[in-house]
């Protein structure tokens, strides 16, 4: 995707794209929060504003390589999904015991972490699944 034609349209992409990089950063040290998602979005960003830290988040140790699966869509290895459904699971089970009195606050808990591992189940492609389904149409 061509950056953005203007420089304050490019601007603005940058700074979103740093916003991203800066929720992923924070997502790699605490639980609950999502890393790769944000750094898909601020390599989106870049895409329209800037080529090299575009290619920078690609790039990226760790990261990096998730973010082009994403583009090509590859969706999430099996054990990474399995890891961040456990991790919603831990996260939120914390959040209810530890975290508030309100019953409406412990479902409304519940109920963001069960959509979070639902969506994760069954709306993100399995890695193994999707390169299968490619190695057996490439026969045809």
């Amino acid at each position: 995707m061509p950056p953005a034609p203007n420089r304050a349209s490019r601007a603005a992409w940058t700074a979103l794209g740093f916003v991203g990089v800066g929720v992923g950063t924070l997502g790699v040290v605490l639980p609950g929060l999502p890393t790769v998602g944000p750094f898909v979005f601020a390599a989106w960003c870049f895409s329209k504003s800037s080529p090299r830290f575009e290619r920078w988040v690609l790039d990226l140790p760790g990261v990096g390589p998730m973010v082009r699966d994403h583009r090509a869509g590859l969706g999430m290895p099996r054990r990474a999904k399995v890891l961040a459904g456990a991790m919603i699971v831990v996260a939120c089970s914390l959040s209810i015991a530890l975290g508030v009195d309100r019953l409406a606050v412990r479902l409304a808990i519940a109920a963001a972490g069960a959509v979070g591992v639902a969506w994760i189940a069954w709306r993100v492609p399995t890695r193994e699944a999707v390169l299968a389904r490619r190695g057996a149409g490439e026969g045809l």
